[in-house]
């Protein structure tokens, strides 16, 4: 059989499995292959749910809103927090988030960086869905806060890095700071209920994988460089700071994923409340810590 695997490229456990070649090997002695899919993080539930893949991954967020929209998903793993991933970098008038309010804000809406900025906000008095004007980031992002057409954008991996390396705004924020800012990594209900060691096998080669580029930074960086936008010594930057670690699904990660659900769900960024423990799936937690060698 094959299990279709959505690879979000920004998402980099994923984006380097599907060029490394561990879960065809892990699959071959089974009777089973992969099929890559390049989903991006936002259509990465509906690509699940459509039967068009079998197993993702993105940010905090994308599961979040599934779930509020119906989705019958569960979880699979998680990656370690990923302090120095991203960060809201600001004009030089901007001294606080307070100062946000009123003012435009890049960032790559509904993935982990409208949890970080909601939070963020949040947390001084302030809402995603009415205090600021969130615009989705895009190719213009530096160049707008650099001339102060922007106040603040949030930035990531190699961006992050170039942003830094040429002066582009001042960070006033680590996303590391505010969230855990983890990779997520998901799956169908039926698929888990019927394949929970297929899933454990994809997550293994995750772990083979992160554990590859761990070794070999230069090399990830180089070919990273080639197919994504960025250069070599920006990518090497930002893949030098990943933890390159999966964890099961545990408590932990459900309070994390709850209070981010609460706060989007007041922001109105989400359909309506959720209970994120509805979408664990103990089967499958089983198979994953098994998988990663984690003693329950």
């Amino acid at each position: 059989m094959t299990v279709h695997i959505g690879v979000h490229p920004h998402n980099p456990s994923l984006y380097h499995l599907s060029r490394l070649g561990f879960l065809e090997k892990l699959l071959e002695p089974l009777g089973e292959q992969a099929e890559w899919h390049r989903v991006g993080g936002l259509d990465t539930a509906a690509a699940l749910a459509g039967r068009r893949i079998d197993f993702g991954g993105t940010g905090s967020t994308p599961p979040l809103s599934a779930q509020a929209d119906g989705h019958d998903l569960v979880y699979a793993a998680v990656s370690a927090p990923r302090p120095g991933h991203g960060a809201l970098l600001v004009r030089e008038d901007i001294q606080t988030a307070a100062d946000l309010k009123g003012q435009t804000v890049d960032l790559a809406i509904g993935s982990w960086q409208t949890h970080f900025v909601s939070k963020l906000l949040s947390s001084h008095g302030l809402d995603y869905g009415q205090d600021i004007t969130a615009r989705r980031a895009g190719p213009s992002s530096a160049d707008d806060l650099r001339d102060g057409r922007i106040a603040a954008w949030v930035a990531q991996g190699a961006e992050l890095s170039a942003a830094r390396r040429t002066g582009v705004g001042r960070t006033l924020s680590e996303a590391g700071d505010v969230i855990a800012d983890r990779s997520v990594f998901f799956t169908r209900r039926d698929f888990a209920d019927t394949r929970p060691e297929i899933v454990g096998t994809v997550v293994k080669a995750l772990q083979q994988a992160d554990d590859w580029v761990a070794r070999h930074l230069t090399e990830a960086a180089d070919f990273t460089a080639r197919d994504l936008d960025g250069s070599a010594e920006d990518w090497h930057a930002a893949l030098a700071v990943l933890p390159w670690q999966l964890e099961p699904v545990s408590d932990a990660f459900l309070a994390e994923q709850q209070e981010a659900a609460d706060i989007l769900a007041k922001a109105g960024f989400l359909a309506k409340p959720i209970e994120v423990a509805q979408i664990r799936h103990p089967g499958l937690d089983q198979a994953v810590a098994a998988a990663l060698g984690v003693k329950g």
